[in-house]
């Protein structure tokens, strides 16, 4: 019994087809089949049961799924301990924001400079990503992390601050206090609230506005476009700001900075290849306000 085969038949119950899980491993269509149909024979069991409509796991697959994916990462453990300084090797798919994803592309890139025996598969989208239902390693994340079932390992902060257009402080004024802000036109990513703090107590308001994206950017194009005023990373303001196209305002209060993660589904052992890439990006962003 071969291991490749035991982790593409955990990919195929994971990724619940085929198809996808082909896609996922970056293997034809026929290696995947061949594969699998392989270990069941070994098994002289139906692992997966295969329906127009993807593959659905029998009784058996069930059972075996879980032993599966454990003897695998079992396997990597081991071969880590045994070459902790050796060559990184395999896949490391990688979720992030599409908003923030430029800004590290460089580490990234750093990352598969430094391992060439690895291949690096990442996606850049502001839609939320099951980690484990899609099949990734892990994921770099921006905001205030919610409880979840997920590790999270803070490497950075991003600071946020308040703007606004020259055009919209002309025709609207700015707001001077966050009881001010209830006046005003905000531009949001959804019913979130803001949080002022003036060093000594905090305020906390709930912006309205007829604008809302899911994308930093689509925001701050928004708020220099004069439709309100918007909460940003400076990382993302910074280059309006320089342009004359947004101000920051209301600068005696602050927000609290945005943390910056990694974060990756629990396992007993985290794998060599996500620990290396959290230890290269703490080094780059950690003593870093972006």
């Amino acid at each position: 019994m071969e291991i490749e085969d035991l982790r593409i038949f955990v990919e195929v119950a994971d990724a619940g087809g085929i198809n996808s899980a082909a896609r996922r491993l970056g293997l034809a269509k026929s290696i995947v089949s061949r594969r699998l149909l392989r270990l069941e024979e070994e098994l002289g069991a139906e692992l997966i049961s295969r329906t127009t409509r993807g593959a659905v796991l029998t009784e058996a697959g069930m059972s075996f799924r879980d032993q599966a994916a454990d003897i695998c990462a079992r396997i990597d453990a081991a071969r880590d301990e045994m070459s902790p300084n050796g060559d990184i090797r395999g896949l490391l798919r990688i979720a992030g924001p599409a908003s923030v994803g430029t800004y590290f592309a460089s580490a990234l890139a750093e990352f598969a400079r430094r391992h060439p025996a690895l291949s690096i598969h990442t996606r850049f989208s502001d839609q939320y990503v099951d980690l484990v239902a899609e099949g990734f390693d892990c994921a770099i994340r921006v905001g205030y992390m919610p409880d979840s079932n997920l590790v999270a390992r803070k490497i950075g902060s991003l600071p946020m601050r308040l703007y606004a257009s020259p055009e919209y402080i002309a025709e609207n004024g700015a707001p001077e206090y966050p009881g001010d802000i209830l006046k005003h036109a905000a531009i949001t990513a959804g019913t979130n609230s803001w949080v002022f703090s003036d060093g000594t107590q905090s305020f906390t308001v709930n912006p309205q506005g007829r604008f809302m994206a899911d994308n930093a950017y689509v925001l701050t194009e928004a708020a220099a476009a004069g439709l309100g005023i918007v909460a940003m990373g400076a990382m993302i303001a910074d280059p309006y700001v320089q342009d004359g196209r947004l101000l920051p305002i209301m600068t005696r209060y602050t927000l609290p900075d945005v943390g910056i993660f990694v974060v990756r589904p629990q396992s007993q052992h985290t794998p060599r290849k996500v620990r290396v890439l959290i230890d290269l990006m703490v080094e780059r962003y950690a003593s870093v306000d972006l």
